[in-house]
């Protein structure tokens, strides 16, 4: 378990999330130091309190931390359920071929990206609404794929979200299979978005850079697209032209980062 959390007590986080296995625990706090502890079923929790930001940095300590063989991406909200290892482990049993499997979680219905309904591959064009802490890992297919978080999106970061969706789609050009299960896990307590504040300038700004990132050559069709899919739920306030040209203005900055 890679848990990336932020000033917390990060003692209290195995009990709060319902840990019942190994786990590494990032919290960027205002120090740097290092400590082990036992849960009471025995498992060994290894603590890393990092004075920086950055949820990128956060989930790249992690996996420099981690050990074992299945590895699960997590945060600070999230509680697991009872079963979640025996779920995770016969899941890769299920599916041999699976570098990454994607799980379902409760959240708060106006946070909800994606809920699987049934077994399927996870491909490019799809794997952008799924968050991290949804997926579990073979941890030396991530290894040999050299694939890391940008240190560039997210809470903490320059720019606003997209460090899953770029780590997911990363792993896809490395050539690592995914695959989403409809197997529930666990459920995100509410908690207040580190990075999003509305839908500003800045929020379209900085989803022009990630379309750099994510599709290329073809970021500006992929605006224009999402100016147009998007323009009565997140364009009331800005209007579709003005959004688009804010993410052009966005992809321009991602070419030359």
């Amino acid at each position: 378990m890679l848990v990336s959390a932020l000033e917390n007590d990060a003692d209290a986080l195995p009990v709060k999330m319902n840990l019942h296995t190994d786990a590494v625990i990032i919290n960027q706090s205002s120090e740097d130091s290092a400590r082990e502890r036992e849960t009471g079923d025995g498992k060994r929790v290894r603590i890393f309190e990092c004075n920086e930001r950055g949820v990128g940095r956060s989930r790249n300590r992690a996996l420099s931390e981690a050990e074992g063989e299945i590895i699960l991406f997590s945060d600070e909200d999230i509680i697991l359920d009872d079963d979640y290892e025996e779920k995770v482990l016969s899941e890769f049993d299920r599916n041999p071929d699976a570098d990454l499997i994607l799980f379902n979680f409760e959240v708060n219905e106006n946070r909800r990206t994606y809920w699987i309904e049934k077994n399927k591959r996870v491909w490019k064009h799809s794997c952008g609404r799924y968050p991290a802490y949804s997926a579990a890992a073979r941890l030396g297919s991530l290894q040999k794929a050299n694939v890391k978080f940008s240190l560039l999106f997210g809470g903490g970061a320059p720019y606003s979200n997209g460090e899953d969706s770029l780590f997911f789609t990363d792993c896809l050009r490395a050539g690592l299979k995914i695959f989403a299960v409809p197997v529930k896990i666990g459920k995100e307590t509410y908690r207040d978005s580190t990075w999003f504040k509305g839908y500003t300038e800045k929020f379209f700004y900085d989803r022009g850079v990630l379309f750099h990132f994510l599709y290329g050559k073809a970021a500006v069709l992929w605006a224009a697209r999402f100016a147009i899919v998007k323009r009565k739920t997140m364009c009331r306030e800005i209007p579709p032209a003005k959004a688009f040209n804010l993410m052009k203005k966005g992809i321009e900055k991602g070419k030359s980062l």
